[in-house]
């Protein structure tokens, strides 16, 4: 469809936001997208209902028992498998953290005008399917094939260019990674919302590499130039700037907003004395965390650190606090095993991808 024939072309440009004050269409957006409730952050694996959604387009509602998906394009043997075919396979169950890119936009200035996510846009789930790289070695990649595209059911517009969700790895990328296509998720079969029938996930890497509700598989031998590649999910300074490709999930953290909240902005109440405070932290590329520390008045001081859930999934921190009276800021940092340190202030981007500062929460101790 060209410009003139695209209803959306108005919405093409950046649109301006101001600091805290939110408009219409991202409340729309909030409204479609749900994040993870802060205090299941006790829990080793997020309930289905309760993990982040990202949903760009609308849901497809697709036949479960009639689906196929197809590996296409410049593959020696290219071939379609049912869901039958793939259950029938051998499994793996994994715990993977996902977290959206867009996860800390709204702690940006400015920001950009997307989805409004402060904090919880992240969630640790058991995915359960089959190792995709067996399924690639099968169809045999040509000899001038260089990236592999996963393209999903879902279609609308982006800045008035319409395309089906789609994402792609190169040949080395998917060498590197332990991507599962997944038809379960905690033990049940994949909720629409969540990409049912099938879905890829790719360990490590933020949430937009894991394509949902997909379709087909296509060995390419140019690079994917799709939207959601090309358009976004890059790292910009600017407008003009062509950016660096978004992929490992940077070192962060989060804790359990202690004590009771106020109803209206969430701000917390806690009594004076000891206080545990608990969180989670993780690393994308399956990174180990070596380190979380907690600020209270202006000092940090070093938690005590768990097991992980496993080597894609995050990890439990505990820190007892002597809690004061009066008025409170607490803050967590984490540290993984390359020494890369939770940043306390945001980097900018353009879009406000990968944002992993510091969380702030606001605790007046009686």
């Amino acid at each position: 469809m060209n410009k003139q024939e695209n209803p959306f072309q108005m919405y093409q440009g950046r649109i301006e936001t101001q600091d805290d004050l939110f408009s219409r269409a991202e409340v729309g957006l909030a409204n479609r997208n749900s994040g993870l409730l802060l205090e299941s952050l006790a829990l080793d694996i997020t309930p289905s209902g309760l993990h982040y959604l990202l949903i760009h387009f609308d849901v497809p509602l697709l036949d479960t028992e009639h689906h196929q998906l197809a590996f296409d394009g410049a593959f020696e043997n290219p071939f379609q498998l049912t869901m039958t075919d793939i259950r029938a396979m051998p499994q793996k169950t994994v715990p993977v953290t996902l977290e959206c890119a867009g996860n800390g936009r709204s702690g940006l200035s400015p920001r950009s005008h997307s989805m409004p996510w402060m904090y919880e846009a992240v969630g640790t789930s058991l995915w359960t399917g089959t190792p995709l790289a067996p399924l690639i070695k099968k169809a045999q990649p040509k000899d001038n094939a260089v990236e592999i595209s996963f393209l999903a059911a879902d279609y609308g517009y982006d800045k008035a260019v319409g395309h089906h969700y789609g994402r792609s790895l190169t040949l080395k990328q998917l060498d590197e990674l332990d991507v599962l296509l997944v038809h379960s998720m905690n033990g049940q079969p994949l909720l629409p919302q969540h990409g049912a029938p099938l879905r890829i996930i790719v360990p490590g890497w933020y949430g937009m590499a894991s394509v949902k509700w997909l379709r087909t598989i296509t060995a390419l031998t140019e690079p994917f130039d799709g939207f959601q590649q090309v358009r976004t999910y890059r790292y910009r300074e600017n407008d003009d700037d062509p950016g660096r490709p978004v992929t490992a999930i940077r070192v962060k953290s989060l804790m359990i907003p202690p004590g009771v909240p106020d109803f209206g902005s969430r701000k917390r109440i806690v009594e004076a004395g000891p206080v545990a405070l608990t969180g989670r932290a993780w690393s994308g590329g399956g990174v180990p965390i070596t380190r979380v520390e907690v600020e209270i008045g202006g000092q940090w001081f070093d938690a005590d650190l768990g097991d992980a859930v496993g080597q894609y999934a995050w990890t439990k921190w505990t820190y007892d606090w002597s809690a004061t009276r009066g008025p409170h800021i607490l803050r967590c940092r984490a540290t993984d095993a390359k020494g890369q340190v939770q940043p306390v202030d945001p980097r900018w981007d353009v879009s406000g991808f990968a944002n992993n500062a510091a969380q702030k929460v606001d605790v007046f101790v009686r």
